[in-house]
């Protein structure tokens, strides 16, 4: 297989990180005859995919809608040969169609989709959702194929492979005193704490709505820790303001050191209302952390409630409360999840396992 992972996004987050992950697997296990990832030249993934050594193509992107590009993207996937174009975001698709639409690319596409939202939003996208030249929709869970549903026609089209994890990135298991040092918090408080973008379907307003009764409550002495960035920072730090929780709640910012941070925390509590998967949950199993998360979206396709993790009810902040409370004050239940969710990880999640089932699918619609 000659393989091409397009995508236009400019942004960081689980999606482009799968790619990488994809691209390290599929060399290490010897699928692939040769493969490049085609992204824009000012993306975060082009910085991290050229200092790995990768086989990075950038492009400058200016419209989904180009013409010359999608031309020129094809003249690309004729040079290299390549036997499958795997898709990994929306402007990609568009461009990816164009490409063989108007263009005639003889190279099949694959569409790899991460996000729980509606597609039948015009005439344009379900078109594009429904083009013959699309031979497969690889889903990160079942309410993502659910979502594209009402868009889709001919479902036998979607498949669901799940999210995947680096075990190897995250080895560190033991809490080092990194963050207690770092933010002068006493050595006999716990740390519990969220990694998430301050966007809205991470529902921080939740997660600080559960520290509040925790803190009222006072039967955990603990520190909140909100790690990353996004454009709803600032309204959750006046929420957290609001609430009078500015003592109780650190926020540490975007942080390249999650594999040294994320085994510091004694619990991760993860209130995402809307969530393909939760990639974090997966690195939260790879550190032996326990976690508190949502009972939402695809979630539950990545925590089997009370084996290897606790669900609370969505937005409930009393739920959420409960369940932190009950988990940080039993050990052997801690113990019982963490050690179940490594497992687990290891079954369903790992690069090796992920990879394997993508070639698979891949391979059946390559060019031959």
């Amino acid at each position: 297989m000659r393989l091409i992972q397009f995508t236009a996004s400019n942004g960081w987050r689980g999606h482009e990180q799968k790619i990488i992950y994809l691209y390290e697997a599929f060399k290490t296990e010897g699928h692939v005859e040769d493969q490049w990832i085609v992204c824009p030249q000012d993306s975060e993934l082009f910085r991290i995919a050229t200092d790995k050594g990768m086989q990075v193509i950038p492009f400058e992107y200016k419209s989904e809608y180009s013409l010359s590009y999608a031309k020129a993207f094809k003249k690309l996937a004729e040079k290299k040969r390549a036997s499958v174009i795997f898709i990994h975001s929306s402007k990609a698709h568009t461009i990816a169609v164009l490409s063989k639409f108007v263009f005639k690319s003889k190279v099949p596409l694959v569409l790899c989709r991460t996000l729980i939202k509606r597609v039948d939003t015009n005439f344009f996208r379900k078109w594009k959702y429904n083009y013959k030249g699309i031979k497969k929709i690889i889903c990160v869970s079942q309410p993502v194929v659910e979502s594209l549903k009402f868009a889709v026609k001919d479902h036998s089209r979607f498949t669901v492979i799940g999210s995947v994890t680096d075990i190897n990135k995250f080895k560190k298991q033991e809490a080092t005193g990194v963050l207690h040092n770092e933010f002068s918090i006493p050595k006999d408080y716990k740390l519990i704490g969220n990694i998430a973008e301050f966007t809205g379907f991470k529902d921080h307003y939740t997660w600080i709505d559960t520290v509040e009764i925790l803190v009222k409550e006072n039967k955990i002495k603990a520190k909140y820790i909100l790690v990353g960035k996004g454009s709803m920072e600032q309204d959750i730090r006046d929420y957290v303001e609001e609430k009078g929780l500015s003592k109780n709640i650190i926020f540490t910012g975007f942080r390249r050191d999650i594999p040294e941070i994320l085994p510091e925390l004694d619990l991760f509590l993860f209130t995402s209302n809307n969530e393909p998967t939760g990639g974090v949950l997966l690195e939260s199993y790879a550190c032996k952390v326990p976690i508190v998360a949502a009972d939402a979206g695809g979630i539950s396709e990545v925590i089997v409630d009370g084996e290897t993790g606790l669900l609370a009810k969505v937005g409930n902040a009393k739920d959420f409360a409960a369940k932190v409370t009950l988990l940080m004050n039993d050990n052997a239940l801690q113990n019982k999840l963490t050690s179940n969710g490594y497992q687990y990880l290891l079954d369903n999640f790992t690069k090796s396992v992920i990879a394997k089932k993508m070639y698979n699918e891949l391979a059946k619609h390559q060019l031959e």
